[in-house]
């Protein structure tokens, strides 16, 4: 006799999606899906409106990583007019800067959302952990104090991005070309000595830190259950620069396996030549691969985990630091195992407020030069933009017709990317959990979608759907009798 259990939806992640495992007679673990039942959209919604709206209008899939969104869209206009990489003719210094700098801008207040909002009430409190309690209220009543830092450090990001976009949500400043507008010397000075209700630079590197402290001391109590939680397979993908460090806005899509090696190193407008997507009747989300490698070989990870696999070292000194703490544990080897994404991403926060300070600190950003405007007879009607979200690698590819109008859209996203790992995650988390057992616990369901968190899915942008449900956990047995139930 054979069980179902459901979780539907899976809780604290951007948008919907159930978890189905199957359990066989003797409670083995027999298959598990991660179902994205949300309808995606927004490449058909774009169609036959003018190419230079895509950028606005593709930021809207979401509104945690609209930056990224907005940012692969301005690379795909800048090569439709001849002014992008593909061509050789780019944008400006300044221009680039102040892109860059919006970008990890997001980069920051994403993460530390992402990390102190979602994960950190489990490191903290514990997965089973009552659900009342294992929250961001939890965690005010377990530690005050670092909550107000995290609160104020995630504020400091949103009031970057006001500032270079115009908006803390859905701004505009990339064009094509260029930029509208560079960062003002008084803006600078606000943001590196602090205003009134805002960081200083140097309270923004000291509360960046916090969350790989709060990592250390999560992993030096539970290390073995960290460590085996779910080790799972994948190759690792990011953007690199010439050196072969991970880059979040620029450089060549590098494809590493689990010892290191390159398995392929590509420009990523190519990527027509590369990846192949599968579809399953069972979820809305695709499943891209490497096409040679084909799908089980060729799946791919992407977000801090990949990135900080792959990445050879960092130019920030605390950054490289915790790199080189990160690498030697695993005696210089990718890691596989799950939860050291929240390791990547601690350090990723660093990272990110060394490499606004560095820029912050650039005098070029205060430069008018902001615009190349193109000759008619550089358009070339198509682009193709990519950039590391702090999820992952984001592609957008837009096609458009001589009046300008725009005839094709393909994005390829963080979490679509991850779609097969995700699964697997899910599969080596259930077989760990449920293996054997008969009753739905809180730690069981929350251990799932703790495995499905340490990614930060953002089902929203691969899906393009809002909203929110309860949660209904189900075991039913081969006669469709439910057995065991949970809502919350």
């Amino acid at each position: 006799m054979g069980r179902k259990l459901v979780i539907d939806p899976v809780t604290r992640i951007e948008g919907h999606g159930k978890v189905v495992i199957n359990l066989d007679a003797d409670n083995r673990v027999a298959d598990a899906k991660l179902h994205v039942v949300e309808f995606r959209g927004f490449e058909k919604f774009v169609q036959g409106h003018p190419f230079w709206e895509a950028p606005m209008l593709l930021q809207r899939i979401c509104g945690i990583c609209f930056v990224s969104h907005h940012l692969a869209g301005a690379k795909t206009l800048d090569d439709m007019i001849g002014t992008g990489y593909s061509t050789g003719a780019m944008i400006t210094p300044t221009a680039e800067k102040v892109r860059r700098l919006g970008h990890y801008a997001q980069q920051l207040q994403s993460h530390v959302t992402a990390y102190f909002y979602l994960v950190v009430p489990e490191m903290m409190l514990g997965m089973d952990a009552p659900p009342e309690k294992r929250n961001v209220l939890g965690l005010i009543e377990e530690d005050p104090a670092l909550v107000k830092r995290v609160v104020a450090l995630r504020k400091w990001g949103q009031e970057l991005i006001a500032v270079l976009l115009g908006k803390r949500m859905h701004g505009i400043n990339s064009v094509p070309g260029g930029v509208n507008d560079n960062l003002s010397a008084a803006d600078r000075d606000r943001f590196l000595n602090g205003d009134t209700g805002l960081l200083s630079m140097a309270e923004v590197i000291d509360y960046a830190q916090d969350g790989l402290k709060v990592f250390r001391d999560f992993h030096k109590k539970h290390r073995q259950e960290v460590d085996s939680f779910a080790d799972v397979d994948a190759l690792n993908m990011c953007l690199v620069d010439d050196e072969g460090n991970a880059d979040y806005y620029h450089g060549r899509l590098r494809v590493t396996d689990s010892d290191g090696e390159i398995v392929r190193d590509f420009d990523y407008h190519d990527y027509l030549t590369h990846f192949a997507e599968a579809t399953e009747e069972w979820s809305y989300m695709k499943f891209p691969y490497i096409r040679e490698l084909g799908r089980e070989n060729g799946s791919l990870r992407v977000g801090p985990l990949a990135r900080v696999n792959t990445t050879r070292s960092y130019a920030t000194p605390l950054a490289q630091e915790a790199l080189a703490e990160f690498k030697a544990y695993s005696d210089g080897k990718p890691t596989n195992r799950v939860l050291h994404t929240l390791w990547a991403r601690a350090i990723e926060i660093i990272h990110t407020a060394e490499l606004i300070e560095q820029l912050l600190n650039d005098p070029e950003l205060q430069e008018d030069s902001l615009l190349v405007v193109p000759d008619k007879e550089q358009w070339t009607g198509e682009g193709i933009g990519v950039v590391e979200a702090p999820r992952g690698t984001l592609l957008h590819h837009y096609r458009a017709d001589e009046a300008g109008r725009i005839t094709f859209a393909n994005l390829i996203v963080a979490t679509t990317q991850n779609n097969q790992v995700l699964n697997r995650t899910v599969r080596a988390v259930s077989e760990r959990y449920l293996t054997g057992k008969t009753e739905i616990t809180e730690g069981m369901m929350n251990a799932i979608e703790v495995g499905i968190r340490a990614y930060d899915p953002c089902l929203s942008c691969a899906t393009h759907a809002l909203g929110q449900m309860p949660l209904r956990v189900s075991i039913v047995d081969a006669s469709g009798r439910t057995i065991d139930e949970r809502v919350r």
